[in-house]
C-alpha cells in the first residue's frame, strides 16, 4: 500500500476532528527533555520533570522563568499558542492564548487626529498597545487537562530566582543597550538600570521582588491572581496613563478565556504536520511546505543557490496570501481550505519562474472574501520552547510580549505586551477595502506564531518545531524543516543554516553566512540578500530519528539549551 493511501483516512480524521489515530502503537518510554531560549528556563522545566511532572507542568515552570530572565521576549502578561501532543490518545490539541482587543477598542484607535496612522514609536509605548493577556489562562487550561503536579508547586524555583536575583546574560544586556522606544518608558528605565542610573550590563545581578510576590499569589490562587483583584486593578490603571490611553477594564480581564482549538494537520512527506489554526499563521506554514513540495528543493542541498532561490520564491507567494487573508476567524472568513487546496497550491507554484520578478500578488483561493493587504509592522520578539515527558506527551509553545520589552510598561514585575500593534493600524486601504486584520472589540490579532508538531505514519510523535522572529517565524521554521527533513541534516545543523526571509520586494537575512557562490547564484536569479534580522531567530526543534533517538537543537543566535532527563523519570 502506498503511503498516500495509508495516510488518506488519517488526514481526514485529523482535519475533521483530530480524533485518535486508529491502531496507533504504544509510545516507548523516552527520557523527558526541555529546549528553551535561556538555561535557567530549561533548568526550571527539568526540575519539574524530575519531580514526576508532566510536559504541561514543566511548560508552566518554563514560561514563569522566561518571564523573569528573558523579559524582552515573553512573559506572563503576554500571549501564546501551544500545540500539545497527548501520548495516551494520540491526539494533537491546540491552546490559543492570544491576546484580545478590549471591548472598548475601535478600528481607528491607532489613527491620529489627522486620520493618519500614529508613529509606531508612539503607539508601541501607549496604553492602547496592550491587549488582554492570554498566556496564564492558556497555561491554566493546559495544566487542568494534562497536569500531574499541583499548580502551587510549579513556581518555587522562579520565585527564589526572582527574590535572590539572576545574572544578566549577554543577550539581555545587548538589548538593554539598544535604542528601542520601550527603553524610554519610566518602568523599563527603572527596572533595567543600576542604582547610579547607568544601564545594566552583562554579569550584573537583577532582582525582581515584585515578581516574586506575584508568583506567590499566583501559586496560591491560580490564574485569577492575574485576571482579578489587585494585579488586574494595577494593570488597568497603568494602561490609562499617558497619551493614547487604553479602554481596557477589569471586566475585559475577568472575561478572558483561552480557546481550545482543533489543529490544522496536513500530510508532508512521510509525516503529518500539525499547527494552530487562525489567527495563528499555521495555515501559512503548511502552505509554504506544500509549495516547496512542488519544487525539486528536496533533491538539492544548502550549497546550491537554486535551492535557496526556490525557498525564497515560495516564501514570497506564501506571504502574499498570508498578509491578505489570515486573521481572527471569529470576525472574518479565512479561506483555510482554499489556501491549502492542492490545485490552488499547484497554481501558485507555477508562478515560480527562472528569476525573481516584482512582488507577487495574493491569489484568489476557494472561499476567499475580498480583503485589502495588511501593511502592519511586525517587529521581532517572542520565544519558543519544547518540552516532552517520559510518558510521551509533548508541548511545542511559542510565546510573546510582541516586540522587545513589550510596551515598556510594567505591573508586578512583568512587562505588559504591545500586542494590539499586531493589528493593522489602518482599517481600510485607499480604495475603501476593509483589512482582514483590522482592530475590533474582542478580536485576536493575526499572529505569525506557528508551533508545529509532526506525527509519523503510525500517528506517534515524530518532531516539534517553532521559532520567534515576527513575520520571519515562517521562514525560520520552513528553513529548519527543509534542512532537517528534506536534506536529512542533524537538527542542530539545520537550525544553524543561514536565515533568508523573502517577503514582497525584500530579501533579507544572514548575508555574511552564505557561501559567496550561493550569493552570486542568487544574484544571477534576481535576488540580492541584504543584511537582515537573522540574529532574531530563536528556533528550537527536535525529531525522533531511527531507533527512537532524540535529535534536538537550539538556536545559537540566542542563549538556548537542550536538557535531557536520562533517568526517564516517570510522570506521576
Amino acid at each position: 500500500m502506498s503511503l498516500r493511501l495509508f495516510l488518506a483516512p488519517l488526514i481526514l480524521l485529523f482535519a475533521a476532528s483530530c480524533a485518535t489515530v486508529p491502531e496507533r502503537t504504544a509510545e516507548p518510554v523516552r527520557p523527558g527533555f526541555v529546549i528553551a531560549a535561556n538555561p535557567l528556563a530549561a533548568e526550571a522545566g527539568m526540575e519539574v520533570l524530575q519531580r514526576g511532572g508532566s510536559a504541561a507542568d514543566a511548560a508552566v515552570a518554563v514560561q514563569a522563568m522566561l518571564s523573569l530572565v528573558e523579559p524582552q521576549s515573553s512573559g506572563l502578561a503576554g500571549g501564546a499558542f501551544m500545540t500539545f501532543y497527548e501520548s495516551r490518545t494520540g491526539k494533537v490539541r491546540v491552546y490559543d492564548g492570544r491576546e484580545v482587543a478590549p471591548a472598548g477598542a475601535t478600528p481607528t484607535m491607532f489613527l491620529g487626529p489627522d486620520g493618519k496612522p500614529l508613529p509606531y514609536a508612539a503607539a508601541v509605548v501607549s496604553g492602547r498597545a496592550t491587549g488582554v493577556p492570554g498566556v496564564l489562562r492558556l497555561l491554566e487550561a493546559a495544566h487542568r487537562d494534562h497536569g500531574a503536579l499541583r499548580w502551587s508547586t510549579l513556581f518555587a524555583v522562579t520565585e527564589r530566582t526572582a527574590e535572590q536575583g539572576f545574572t544578566v546574560s549577554p543577550r539581555l544586556a545587548r538589548l538593554i543597550a539598544g535604542d528601542w522606544p520601550q527603553l524610554t518608558v519610566p518602568d523599563a528605565v527603572k527596572y533595567l538600570s543600576r542604582p547610579d542610573g547607568t544601564k545594566l550590563q552583562a554579569g550584573d545581578t537583577l532582582r525582581n521582588p515584585a515578581y516574586a510576590a506575584f508568583l506567590r499569589r499566583l501559586a496560591a490562587n491560580g490564574a485569577d491572581a492575574f485576571y482579578r483583584g489587585e494585579t488586574a486593578a494595577r494593570l488597568v490603571e497603568r494602561l490609562r496613563e499617558g497619551a493614547y490611553p487604553s479602554s481596557m477594564t477589569m471586566a475585559d480581564l475577568a472575561r478572558y478565556r483561552a480557546a481550545r482549538r482543533e489543529p490544522l494537520c496536513r500530510e508532508w512527506r512521510v509525516y503529518l504536520a500539525c499547527v494552530p489554526p487562525p489567527p495563528s499563521s499555521g495555515v501559512a506554514t503548511l502552505q509554504l511546505l506544500a509549495l516547496l513540495e512542488r519544487t525539486d528543493i528536496a533533491g538539492r542541498n544548502a550549497a546550491d543557490p537554486q535551492a535557496w532561490y526556490l525557498f525564497a520564491e515560495s516564501q514570497r507567494l506564501m506571504y502574499a496570501d498570508r498578509d491578505r487573508y489570515v486573521a481572527d476567524p471569529a470576525f472574518v472568513a479565512v479561506p483555510v481550505e482554499g489556501l491549502l487546496d492542492p490545485a490552488y497550491v499547484a497554481e501558485r507554484a507555477r508562478l515560480i519562474s527562472a528569476s525573481a520578478g516584482p512582488a507577487p500578488q495574493a491569489g484568489t483561493p476557494r472561499g476567499a472574501v475580498r480583503a485589502a493587504a495588511d501593511r502592519k509592522l511586525e517587529p521581532t520578539g517572542t520565544s519558543h520552547f519544547i518540552v516532552g515527558d517520559s510518558a510521551g506527551n509533548v508541548v511545542s509553545m511559542t510565546t510573546t510580549v510582541e516586540s522587545i520589552f513589550g510596551s515598556g510598561r510594567m505591573v508586578d514585575g512583568m512587562f505588559l505586551n504591545n500586542q494590539m500593534t499586531d493589528f493593522s493600524f489602518v482599517p481600510v486601504d485607499a480604495s475603501g477595502q476593509k483589512v482582514a486584520n483590522a482592530v475590533a472589540p474582542g478580536k485576536r490579532p493575526r499572529s505569525s506564531m506557528t508551533p508545529l508538531i509532526l506525527l509519523d505514519r503510525e500517528g506517534r510523535f515524530a518532531g516539534a518545531f517553532g521559532s520567534p522572529g515576527g513575520s520571519a517565524i515562517l521562514a525560520y521554521v520552513g528553513k529548519t524543516m527543509v534542512g532537517s527533513i528534506l536534506w536529512n541534516l542533524p537538527v542542530q545543523q539545520a537550525i544553524e543554516l543561514p536565515n533568508l526571509v523573502a517577503r514582497g520586494d525584500s530579501f533579507s537575512g544572514e548575508a555574511d553566512k552564505f557561501a559567496p557562490g550561493v550569493l552570486a547564484g542568487l544574484k544571477e536569479r534576481g535576488i540580492t540578500v541584504r543584511p537582515g534580522r537573522g540574529e532574531d531567530s530563536g528556533i528550537h526543534a527536535m525529531m525522533i530519528r531511527e531507533g527512537g533517538r532524540i535529535d534536538a537543537g537550539f538556536d545559537p543566535r540566542r542563549e538556548g539549551k537542550v536538557l535531557v532527563d536520562e533517568k526517564r523519570t516517570r510522570v506521576r
